[in-house]
């Protein structure tokens, strides 16, 4: 059951001022534009701190991602992790992120676990790991896709056990398809994210092929296994999203589906992900998204699947983070607050999806008519 929010209950420990939460947004509307967007679709008192995390990782990312050598990326990683120690010690740099990030650490009760997990998934990046199976893949997932999808159930207020587990569920399956769909281009990087052993069992030698990354029906295999894998997550991570606040629920199913499409698009191009990247088109996205933001009532059969063992750690980090009080059962004065909440979100969401699926019939009216 859905427990209210640290910041439903305490004040801003006031780190971070507007100028801060609007350089963090200036930050993502131009870095990070799908997540800004996407960002609308979440109500107002999940949004902020929701940009104030994702302004952090993309920061950290960045910071990573433009230092050519493996010693300036070290040195990078080692000043992240500094900067991580001075936030949860209340005492963040000179930053508007870190001091946005400050605050939700406070309010929120964010376990530092998840954000060191995140940085040491940009270190397995930065030393280019190869993984021998698909736990190897899982671990790595969980670190840079489950802890994300961890932060964002602990803003929901989604921290029982099950509900972050399903979370880490869509975090693995996302990122499963995004390894589908950028095979070619991070084998021609040097990189690879398939499970060795799966190549070897389909009758491929994972550096041969590496050093000529060409498309074939044993590749095809391998990405085959690996969507089929992502599609049983994303089915597990259907039970949590059917249970996250009202307001949250058609945003987050939305990414749920438009990444599961990747996937899809993906097959209707033959599972050739070397030649092509998978790309779904606007038109199919409309399609997606009309009944999905149309409807914020969603049902799944629940599924009683302990967390994978390599995000078991992030899901303990959250639960064991959460203050007693959150803890208790949604009853009483507390239970009224909860539900006063989630009204108030679900009026939001109401109108907003009433919104969105009128501009949705609008697009496809017109490009209906531009076909005509």
């Amino acid at each position: 059951m859905f427990q209210p929010s640290l910041n439903a209950l305490n004040p801003s420990p006031g780190h971070a001022s507007a100028d801060d939460l609007a350089a963090c947004r200036e930050l993502l509307r131009c870095g990070s534009r799908s997540f800004y967007a996407a960002s609308f679709l979440l109500p107002q008192r999940i949004r902020e701190p929701a940009i104030a995390l994702y302004a952090f990782c993309r920061i950290a990312d960045d910071a990573i991602d433009f230092v050519p050598d493996a010693a300036g990326k070290a040195r990078a990683l080692t000043g992240l992790r500094a900067r991580l120690d001075r936030i949860y010690d209340g005492n963040p740099i000179d930053d508007p992120a870190d001091r946005a990030l400050a605050d939700v650490v406070v309010q929120y009760a964010m376990p530092k676990v998840l954000l060191e997990a995140l940085l040491e998934g940009f270190e397995w990046d930065a030393e280019e790991r190869r993984f021998e199976d698909i736990s190897g893949v899982y671990a790595y997932s969980a670190r840079v896709a489950s802890t994300v999808g961890a932060m964002m159930a602990t803003l929901m207020g989604a921290r029982e056990a099950d509900q972050v587990a399903r979370a880490c569920d869509l975090g693995v399956a996302m990122q499963l398809t995004n390894i589908c769909r950028d095979v070619g281009e991070d084998a021609r990087a040097g990189r690879l994210y398939l499970p060795k052993q799966w190549m070897r069992e389909a009758g491929i030698d994972p550096d041969a092929w590496l050093a000529d990354p060409v498309f074939n029906d044993a590749l095809a295999s391998v990405i085959r296994r690996m969507l089929d894998t992502a599609d049983a997550l994303y089915r597990r991570a259907d039970v949590g999203i059917a249970g996250l606040p009202v307001g949250c629920r058609a945003g987050i199913n939305a990414a749920r589906y438009l990444y599961a499409e990747i996937g899809r698009q993906l097959e209707r191009q033959g599972l050739d992900s070397i030649t092509s990247r998978a790309v779904v088109p606007a038109p199919r996205k409309m399609q997606l998204l009309a009944p999905i933001l149309g409807s914020t009532m969603l049902t799944a059969r629940y599924v009683a699947a302990p967390a994978l063992e390599e995000t078991r750690f992030l899901v303990d980090a959250v639960v064991e983070a959460t203050p007693v009080h959150m803890r208790a059962q949604n009853t009483g004065v507390g239970g009224k607050v909860v539900r006063v909440l989630e009204l108030f979100e679900e009026l939001e969401a109401r109108e907003r999806a009433a919104s969105e699926a009128a501009r949705a019939r609008a697009g496809q009216l017109a490009m209906s008519s531009a076909r005509g």
